[in-house]
């Protein structure tokens, strides 16, 4: 039986100053699944993550998240929903003046009335499955690229989330670290059963991690499907974008 529907798109048109970007976008993210979306840069596979964040808002078309119409979602119900929302930015985006903990306890400082014991256990949990227990006094700047990723992971799982939306999760990471952030992302899936949107332009990355893929090219979903189904499907603009030939 297939899962059921968190995320869709219908029909999303989106410009900036008179520039499209998203151009009639219809995209189908199941529940408890991997959605990977590709594509070359500036196709709007970000501006795809803020529809889902609430951050950005559709000119024309649809977005649900959750049940939730975007166009139509209430201010405290889009706190709510953001609440189930983990996100791991391109650039992890750790705050430099905190510690470890201090980054992963954020949310929960502000969002939750958990004590500081409670908050104390729930870092060092989040921070030991992916492995960085022991970490929670360092600063950002102490920590490898691949550590800071994790961290930035850590802090993402920190609120129990539904949701993980991953933004270029490997850019700047040398092939084995990314391969390391591959198991993760694989981990976090099993152990949490979220919904996962990976935005990436890594293959190997993306054949390893994902239920379904989308590739975006000119603003819409040009194919999607499973990742067997779209490699088998011969889609010229998949082919040349697999070979690197999509600008």
């Amino acid at each position: 039986m297939a899962n059921e529907t968190a995320i869709e798109f219908v029909e999303v048109f989106k410009s900036f100053e008179a520039q499209p970007v998203l151009k009639g976008l219809d995209l189908w993210v199941p529940q408890s699944e991997i959605t990977t979306i590709l594509g070359p840069s500036g196709c709007g596979k970000s501006v795809t993550l803020k529809h889902v964040i609430g951050i950005e808002r559709a000119d024309m078309g649809k977005v649900v998240v959750a049940g939730y119409d975007m166009e139509r979602i209430r201010h405290s119900e889009l706190i709510a929903l953001r609440k189930r929302i983990g996100v791991l930015f391109q650039s992890s985006a750790l705050f430099d003046s905190m510690t470890v903990k201090e980054n992963v306890a954020f949310g929960l400082r502000m969002h939750t009335r958990m004590t500081e014991e409670e908050i104390a256990e729930r870092v060092h949990v989040c921070l030991d499955a992916v492995r960085l227990a022991g970490t929670e006094a360092r600063m950002p700047v102490e920590l490898s690229g691949g550590m800071r990723k994790r961290a930035a992971l850590a802090r993402a799982i920190a609120m129990e989330p539904d949701f993980i939306l991953y933004d270029e999760p490997t850019t700047g990471l040398d092939p084995n670290t990314s391969s390391v952030v591959g198991d993760y992302i694989l981990k976090l899936q099993s152990e949490l059963n979220v919904t996962s949107v990976v935005v990436t332009h890594d293959m190997p990355l993306a054949r390893r991690v994902s239920d379904r893929v989308a590739l975006l090219y000119e603003g819409k979903a040009v194919v999607q499907g499973a990742m067997e189904d779209v490699e088998a499907s011969g889609n010229e603009i998949f082919e040349l974008f697999v070979q690197g030939r999509l600008g």
